[in-house]
């Protein structure tokens, strides 16, 4: 069976920093690419938030660059899907990982970056216009919509808040709420109720996604009255939530109610010796490429000490 010192699951900017941390400090990292090879990111069309790129970059070749720079220094990316794990309890435990169902791999650390995923409605038409218009995330793309008209679906503190954010960029926003209250916070329904250019709209789901291949409008229907109606825009943003990617580590490693992994202090470190976690899998507060990423680079420093402690590196 094969044995590696540091096997990286997930291929987000978290994961590829792990990797070009890990790599440079000769841990020759295997990093498995799980389900949406580059994360997130990928679907997201243009990235102009991440340091280092003055005129922006799209998201899948940022991560093309990613996957490059650590390879460069040896690190192994293989496509494949980590189904199972079996992590050690003990300090200098081997953790051991089965791919795709099949292959049995042993690992003296692991690093978790297996991200989170957005909830969407599941609308074909949705799901036909994402990246064209269409997207869960308000800070990473609200501002391709600088003065122009949005929707936001959602009714929780998040999506108040990007409510409130896109608001302060685009003419019009138009909050869909599902129920005839809002989840979020008393002092996040003040912020979005003063809010003169938000327009909330209860009992009120997305009957259809209008537009080819951009949004140009959105159908919606009351869900108590059944009554349709419809409204001119050019982006939808959707807020109903993360699902952090954790469910084979259930049982095993320490997690929030939300199903995030949850770190010890300000490290990346797992309740389990050998185990780390980095970007989106154990962060639902900032959520962003560049903390992701950070992460990363802790969650390869913190393997390297732990390997460095136990003498074995």
């Amino acid at each position: 069976m094969e044995r590696i010192k540091c096997l990286i699951i997930g291929s987000g900017p978290a994961g590829y920093t792990a990797a070009i941390y890990a790599a440079r400090a000769d841990l020759k990292p295997v990093v498995y690419t799980g389900m949406e090879p580059g994360g997130q990111l990928t679907t997201t069309t243009e990235v102009d938030n991440f340091p280092g790129y003055p005129k922006g970059v799209d998201g899948p070749s940022m991560m093309v660059e990613l996957q490059q720079q650590a390879e460069r220094f040896g690190t192994e990316v293989r496509i494949g899907h980590v189904t199972e794990v079996n992590l050690s309890k003990e300090v200098g435990g081997i953790h051991t990982a089965v791919v795709d169902g099949t292959t049995t791999i042993e690992a003296e650390t692991v690093i978790i970056s297996t991200g989170a995923s957005a909830k969407y409605l599941g609308l074909p038409s949705e799901q036909r216009l994402r990246g064209g218009g269409v997207s869960a995330c308000a800070v990473c793309d609200g501002f391709f919509y600088k003065g122009q008209e949005v929707a936001i679906v959602g009714a929780g503190d998040t999506a108040a808040e990007e409510a409130t954010y896109l608001a302060n960029i685009c003419t019009k926003v138009t909050m869909l709420v599902r129920r005839d209250v809002m989840r979020a916070s008393k002092a996040m329904q003040h912020r979005v109720n003063n809010t003169e250019n938000i327009e909330v709209l209860y009992n009120t789901e997305v009957d259809e996604v209008l537009g080819e291949q951009v949004v140009e409008g959105l159908r919606m229907v009351n869900n108590v009255t059944q009554e349709k109606s419809e409204i001119p825009i050019t982006g939808l943003f959707i807020a109903i939530g993360h699902q952090p990617n954790t469910d084979i580590f259930k049982g095993q490693l320490t997690m929030d109610d939300a199903g995030y992994l949850i770190t010890e202090g300000k490290s990346t470190k797992t309740n389990l010796p050998g185990v780390f976690a980095s970007g989106d899998v154990q962060d639902k507060e900032y959520r962003q490429a560049v903390t992701a990423a950070g992460t990363g680079c802790m969650a390869a420093l913190d393997a390297e000490r732990y390997l460095g402690s136990l003498g074995a590196h």
